[in-house]
């Protein structure tokens, strides 16, 4: 096993030169863990921490990991006989819970503002053979970006995430409040809602916005406001544009340490798309994207004509291939049962799958200025804040090349999207997973074995046990929000 991460030429030659220097930042700054995570199939970061003395030889060979981890829903149940051959997946290598490799990205190096003897690490996964583990989201999107840049073309996102933090009252943490998953904490809010954007309200969020500005500011996050969303509780963030894995990657760390740092002052902070509490708003995840050369700052989406309020043809196919793919791509952008309830006609949520110009209430929006080219970008509406961003932003890129590849034409733009004649988002997790069956982009950009064999099967699990959990409590209303789901995710998003 030594030096398994240059026998085995994990890293690049940028990974190499950050180990050096994730060294001297552990010994100068005295730090006395690194905490290593992977991120898993929904988005949750799992881990171990080591202690800092061990950190060279975790530079050197990876920190070992439980593979069954991977064969979990999001209540942490074993979807998978891990016990039999094959682990149920037909690779060997995962049976009987055997152990994998986090191998660390010396690039993603933080030092935890709140936790300041702590270093942090992404990883990525490895079998003890040196080849990737092929249901490791964050490299299922390293294969997606290398396909762009084959084009010659690099991602450019921008996040605008919305959340709830509550007072925390009780964080339900009895013997008997266990299980799996155990019952949600209490909470109380900290504003009422509907005031969008009061300048009032926010400074009944400013305690606690500013302990997330100095931390987040402090990881180096690209921060561009804080703002008061409609609902009680409820508010945004939203990141500066990133490039190719710095969004993905970025969203990542901002669920993590939001959670972490409302929690140590006595709040919980929630990216469930609609908990279940009286008179509260669903939160979205609205993903601004374009396309830029490769090498250049130029934007392929902006169009040639001066004046022009559309994107360029190449934006316009990217825009088709979204609304072609958006059925199936629902299963990536919003992977949860509780996610559906917010599709709903006049809530500046979308309701079936149309374009428009700088209109909120179209799945896809186009955004830009003529006097300024790089402005240009589609801001897909779709998402959830849940979701996993390594699937969300790969999905988009997927069926965009498509639309490109196949010079698709997205129609015209709707200007009432609310009444346009035009096929539904999905109603349910159920209906994206069926259209995520059906769809050759997705099988063939993340492969069949994971889309088929893997992630529809992990969420049809989940679904049984919403239906055999949540006792008929939606069957009458279906946008009403369940025990169950209240129970699955709440806490762990």
């Amino acid at each position: 096993m030594a030096d398994f991460i240059a026998r085995h030429d994990c890293w690049t030659e940028a990974q190499r030169a950050a180990s050096v220097e994730v060294v001297r930042q552990a010994r100068d700054r005295s730090l006395g863990v690194i905490r290593l995570s992977a991120v898993d199939q929904h988005g949750v970061l799992r881990g171990k921490t080591i202690l800092a003395a061990e950190l060279e030889g975790a530079l050197r060979n990876g920190c070992s990991f439980v593979s069954s981890l991977l064969a979990k829903d999001t209540s942490c149940r074993s979807v998978f006989p891990v016990f039999t051959p094959g682990a149920g997946l037909g690779v060997p290598a995962l049976q009987g819970a055997a152990d994998i490799l986090m191998i660390p990205d010396p690039c993603s190096f933080k030092i935890l503002p709140w936790a300041p003897h702590s270093g942090w690490m992404l990883c990525d996964l490895y079998f003890a053979n040196g080849e990737p583990v092929p249901f490791s989201t964050r490299q299922l999107y390293r294969r997606v970006l290398d396909r762009l840049h084959e084009k010659g073309f690099e991602y450019v996102a921008g996040l605008e995430v919305e959340f709830h933090v509550f007072k925390l009252d009780n964080p339900r943490l009895s013997p008997g409040d266990a299980g799996q998953p155990g019952a949600a904490p209490e909470v109380s809010l900290i504003t009422r809602g509907y005031q969008l954007l009061a300048e009032q309200l926010y400074d009944q969020y400013d305690e606690i916005f500013e302990r997330l500005r100095a931390n987040l500011e402090a990881l180096d996050l690209p921060l561009r406001s804080f703002e008061v969303e409609l609902g009680p509780s409820q508010c945004e963030v939203t990141l500066r544009p990133g490039v190719d894995l710095e969004p993905a990657d970025g969203m990542i760390l901002l669920r993590s340490a939001v959670k972490q740092v409302c929690r140590r002052h006595g709040y919980h902070a929630t990216f469930m798309c609609r908990p279940q509490l009286p008179n509260i708003c669903s939160s979205g995840w609205h993903l601004h994207q374009s396309l830029r050369r490769r090498g250049t700052e130029e934007n392929a989406f902006a169009p040639a004509e001066h004046g022009a309020t559309a994107l360029s043809p190449l934006g316009l196919q990217y825009v088709a291939g979204l609304l072609a793919h958006a059925a199936a791509s629902a299963a990536f952008a919003t992977p949860t049962i509780n996610g559906y309830r917010r599709y709903k006609p006049f809530t500046l949520a979308p309701d079936r799958i149309v374009w428009g110009q700088d209109n909120r209430g179209a799945m896809i929006r186009v955004v830009g200025a003529s006097d300024n080219p790089g402005s240009y970008r589609v801001e897909n509406r779709i998402g959830e804040p849940a979701a996993n961003p390594y699937l969300y932003l790969g999905s988009q890129i997927l069926a965009g090349l498509d639309g490109i590849e196949k010079r698709l034409d997205p129609g015209v733009p709707a200007d009432a999207p609310y009444e346009a004649a035009a096929p539904s988002v999905p109603r349910s997790l159920a209906e994206a997973l069926a259209a995520l069956r059906c769809d050759d982009c997705y099988r063939a950009g993340f492969g069949k074995t994971f889309v088929e064999d893997y992630f529809i099967r992990i969420k049809e699990a989940e679904i049984a046990r919403y239906e055999a959990g949540s006792g008929g409590e939606t069957r009458d209303d279906p946008s009403a929000v369940s025990t169950w789901e209240q129970r699955e995710y709440f806490d762990l998003f």
